[in-house]
């Protein structure tokens, strides 16, 4: 029977428990755990949020809609890869002060905006969109309605 070395689990476990420690504290301290819930407070948590969230406060969806509502798809494996996604790249972003400001909605997540748009208001606005899908230019709901989730741009 061979016995391991000692010195072998020193240099696999340290790194590793470094490795956990640190990430469960950035868990804790960036408050990752509420981004698992549809609290629009947990999308202000950065400083750069706090325009969208306190224009949502005051825009006309605030009472029918949260950020999830709008910007996450419906679908249970949509949202939850959607949130994997945007939690990665955001706390990638915030830790390594690499973003763009004012933030921009990426293309991906401006399809899932645009799917949120439809999901709620898809068949008051059937016919428009099925005109300009004939026409392969289909705009963007807000191309015309910029302000209606975050209140006006001013």
């Amino acid at each position: 029977m061979s016995r391991q070395r000692p010195g072998l689990w020193l240099l696999l476990g340290v790194p590793l428990g470094v490795a956990l420690g640190l990430g469960l504290f950035t868990l804790g301290h960036a408050e990752g755990l509420s981004y698992l819930s549809d609290d629009p407070r947990a999308c202000a948590n950065c400083h750069i949020m706090n325009p969208q969230f306190e224009g949502w406060q005051k825009g006309p969806h605030h009472a029918v809609a949260t950020c999830n509502g709008c910007h996450v798809p419906h679908d249970f494996l949509g949202k939850w890869l959607s949130k994997a996604l945007n939690g990665f790249h955001h706390s990638k972003a915030f830790t390594l002060q690499d973003f763009h400001e004012p933030i921009q909605i990426t293309p991906r997540n401006a399809a899932a905006l645009q799917a949120g748009c439809l999901h709620c208001h898809g068949a008051f606005v059937h016919d428009v969109v099925a005109a300009h899908r004939e026409a392969d230019a289909a705009p963007r709901c807000v191309h015309c309605h910029r302000g209606v989730g975050h209140g006006p741009t001013e």
